[in-house]
């Protein structure tokens, strides 16, 4: 077997146990995988701005999400999943956050991943705890 064999192997494999764990829907629209939507791997934390290729900073998505979202955070996206009526799987991402911030506690390294992931957390916190009361 190759080297980018291999690769691939690995990379299925954590799609698939990403469906496995998350659902086989979309974690940002909510459709259900089938013939004509295709999970991918979705990177919690884009590769592009330190995110590691770990299960933990993986979700699955369909194509269009995938390709739509770009680099945009986390928070950005959740929002503009809801904009559009979608209904986001917040429960799982939220999850893999999580997972993803203790996973890069235990394994180290991943400093521009690490600063990522508490801002993404910070902001769902505040997301969550919802507006302040009149007069507060």
């Amino acid at each position: 077997m190759r080297p980018d064999d291999r690769r691939q192997v690995a990379r299925a494999e954590r799609l698939r146990l990403a469906v496995e764990r998350d659902g086989a829907r979309c974690v940002w629209c909510g459709r259900a995988f089938g013939p004509l939507v295709h999970p991918t791997r979705e990177h919690l934390v884009p590769r592009a701005k330190g995110g590691p290729s770990w299960l933990e900073n993986e979700v699955p998505a369909c194509r269009r999400c995938n390709a739509e979202r770009g680099h945009r955070g986390v928070v950005e996206w959740l929002e503009e999943c809801e904009r559009r009526g979608w209904h986001p799987d917040e429960a799982a991402v939220v999850r893999s956050l999580d997972a993803l911030d203790r996973a890069i506690a235990e394994r180290g390294g991943q400093r521009r991943a690490r600063t990522y992931v508490a801002s993404q957390r910070r902001r769902l916190e505040h997301r969550r705890a919802g507006p302040p009361a009149p007069g507060a």
